[in-house]
C-alpha cells in the first residue's frame, strides 16, 4: 500500500490537526483525538463534518474509544463504518447521506 500524500488543512473550531488526502475517487479529511478527553472528540467532528458537503467527500476520525455521544447526536444523518484499530483505537469514517447530511446540527457540539 502506497503512503498517501496527507496535507494538513486548516478547519474552523478544530482543536488537532486536521489533514486531507485522495483516496480512490474520495476527499477525505482526517483527524486523531486518541490522546484528546471530552469535549475535543465532539467538536473536532462537529468541526469536520462541515467539509461533508458531496457523497465524494468522507471524515475519518481517530478516537480512543467509539463516541457514544457522537454517534446518538448525528448518528442518523451521515453514513458511519467503524473499525477496531489493532493497537485498541477506533476508526470512524464519516460519509455524506444525501437528503439527511444537511439536516445535522453541527453547532451544538456539546456532549450531553
Amino acid at each position: 500500500m502506497s503512503e498517501l500524500n496527507k496535507e494538513a488543512i486548516e478547519v474552523a473550531g478544530a482543536t488537532v490537526p486536521f489533514f486531507t488526502y485522495t483516496l480512490g475517487e474520495d476527499q477525505v479529511f482526517e483527524f486523531d483525538t486518541s490522546k484528546c478527553g471530552p469535549p475535543d472528540p465532539m467538536v473536532n467532528a462537529m468541526a469536520g463534518l462541515k467539509l461533508l458537503d458531496s457523497p465524494n467527500k468522507k471524515v475519518v476520525m481517530i478516537n480512543h474509544k467509539k463516541p457514544g455521544g457522537l454517534i446518538s447526536k448525528i448518528g442518523e444523518n451521515y453514513d458511519i463504518e467503524i473499525e477496531d484499530l489493532e493497537d485498541g483505537r477506533v476508526k470512524l469514517t464519516f460519509s455524506y447521506k444525501a437528503g439527511e447530511s444537511e439536516k445535522a446540527n453541527l453547532a451544538d457540539n456539546t456532549c450531553g
